[in-house]
């Protein structure tokens, strides 16, 4: 990163004042408080810098509003979309960022020079364990003893609680480095350790004992005895900031051992369960997940969250059955009250879910997925509401409310679907299978779908199995088509995605 601090730069970027623009690698980030320094401002773009491939990050940086060019135009992307879903802070003050009319910054080699050393300073923080400067809060205030790790149990977990939400909870107290999750006595806890004790000490006094989401999912928060985290793996599970280069790792990784004993007092079982695929920071999820984390019960942070998704690029050769496929793919992250074909653009769909965590976790999960042959894009629809039609108006079937559908899997507060919740992957959980229906049935059944199973496996009881299919869209059409499948037996098959494989 480069930072300049010399006032030409308000005269040579004095265009970008207005909101909008066409996307650049050049960010103008605007009104920011008088004392931030610069290790704040790059902390911003941290995450974003390896979007692209390459950890770079060029700036220029006065007071008031710095500019970042990072190394891609995608990695800007990537980040203005994830700071739009919720204001970012610095301060406790909010900041905008936007894109510049700039295609790229010039700056002097001296200052660059001085920028990178910055950075590398940030992101090698890990190694040394070094504070980061800039900090609100004098160093003299934290006690020797206290870890810059804290402990985080949530309470009260009728929602899930994503590694992203955590990260973009805690980052609002500065540079988070690493988080792990895990379960432990039916527990959702981590492990998130800062760059500095005092960030770590700011985040306890500030978050423990506050909601994430409206009445539930409680924060007991208490620093913990480790001083570092060894992550092994970056995936929904586990994230190292500072090592993108991490694998996602495959099967059922466990903590490192060095951690897992001198945490022992703490805790035990430390185990991290692998993912399918790493949810790298820079992707819808993240945004999702910060549009989310946007409603925790803090002052001046509002709660609230839209219910319905717009939906788009869908195949048209099969929106006739749009009203039909829906709805047991979004109830997998929620209740799905209605659905709206729009007149005009048969390839888009409203749908409007229980309420804004639900809709927030389809978008998160859903966008970019490919459905009978193409890209889906999830986001959050301008309208409050789908409309039914009028009485006695016909809209040509193009609405259908599915409040009281029997796909409804989050009825219940606290039910045991609220911790399945998993992203589309190829392997899919099966339950409420009677006995008399074998192996072979449901493989013959799954092939029917249109895909290849590539591996079975039942559970002891037989009532459940893992059902694994060639790639995650075939996972999605047999999803699909078999979720609420009527088995006999008054058993109807429930199907869900799976974190394991086979």
């Amino acid at each position: 990163i480069c930072l300049s601090a010399n006032g030409n730069d308000n005269k040579k970027f004095k265009g970008d004042d207005k909101m909008d623009g066409a996307p650049s690698r050049v960010l103008h980030i605007r009104k920011l408080p008088g004392e931030v320094t610069e290790t704040e401002v790059i902390a911003l773009g941290l995450p974003f810098v390896n979007c692209g491939g390459k950890q770079e990050m060029v700036g220029s940086y006065t007071k008031q509003k710095a500019f970042l060019e990072l190394a891609t135009e995608e990695a800007a992307i990537t980040m203005v979309n994830y700071y739009s879903a919720v204001t970012p802070h610095l301060r406790n003050q909010p900041i905008y960022i936007q894109y510049s009319n700039h295609k790229e910054l010039k700056t002097d080699n001296t200052l660059n020079q001085r920028a990178q050393a910055v950075l590398q300073a940030v992101t090698a923080v890990q190694a040394s364990n070094a504070p980061i400067s800039g900090t609100t809060v004098s160093e003299s205030a934290v006690t020797p003893a206290q870890s810059p790790v804290l402990r985080i149990i949530i309470d009260n977990m009728y929602y899930p609680v994503t590694l992203d939400v955590l990260h973009q909870i805690f980052s609002k107290f500065g540079a988070v480095l690493k988080i792990i999750t895990f379960t432990k006595n039916n527990q959702f806890q981590a492990l998130l350790q800062f760059g500095d004790p005092v960030n770590a000490q700011q985040a306890k006094q500030a978050l423990d004992g506050q909601n994430i989401y409206n009445a539930c999912c409680t924060l007991r928060i208490d620093f913990s005895k480790l001083v570092n985290l060894n992550v092994k793996y970056n995936n929904d599970k586990s994230r190292d900031y500072t090592r993108p280069d991490l694998p996602s790792g495959d099967g059922q990784p466990t903590l490192d051992p060095a951690i897992a004993a001198a945490f022992a007092k703490e805790t035990s079982l430390l185990a991290v369960p692998g993912a399918l695929s790493p949810l790298a920071i820079p992707n819808a999820a993240a945004a999702a997940a910060a549009a989310a984390a946007g409603r925790v019960g803090m002052p001046g942070v509002s709660a609230g969250g839209n219910t319905v998704l717009l939906v788009s690029n869908l195949n048209e050769e099969v929106s006739e059955t749009i009203l039909l496929f829906f709805p047991p793919l979004f109830s997998v992250y929620g209740d799905v009250q209605r659905v709206k074909i729009l007149y005009n653009k048969k390839d888009s769909a409203l749908i409007q879910m229980a309420d804004g965590n639900q809709s927030q976790l389809a978008m998160s999960h859903l966008n970019g997925q490919k459905m009978y042959g193409k890209i889906i894009r999830v986001t959050l629809s301008k309208h409050q509401t789908v409309q039914l039609p009028r009485e006695g108006l016909d809209d040509q079937g193009l609405t259908k409310d599915f409040g009281n559908s029997p796909l409804h899997r989050f009825k219940k507060p606290g039910s045991k679907n609220f911790q399945n919740i998993f992203p589309p992957s190829a392997t899919l959980h099966l339950s409420n299978i009677p006995p008399s229906v074998a192996e072979e049935d449901l493989r013959t059944l799954f092939a029917n779908t249109g895909g290849t199973v590539k591996a079975f496996k039942f559970f002891q009881d037989h009532k459940m199995a893992l059902l694994q299919m060639s790639t995650v869209e075939e996972a999605i059409q047999a999803l699909i088509d078999l979720h609420n499948y009527n088995l006999g037996e008054s058993h109807h098959l429930r199907v869900s995605f799976s974190k394991s494989t086979i």
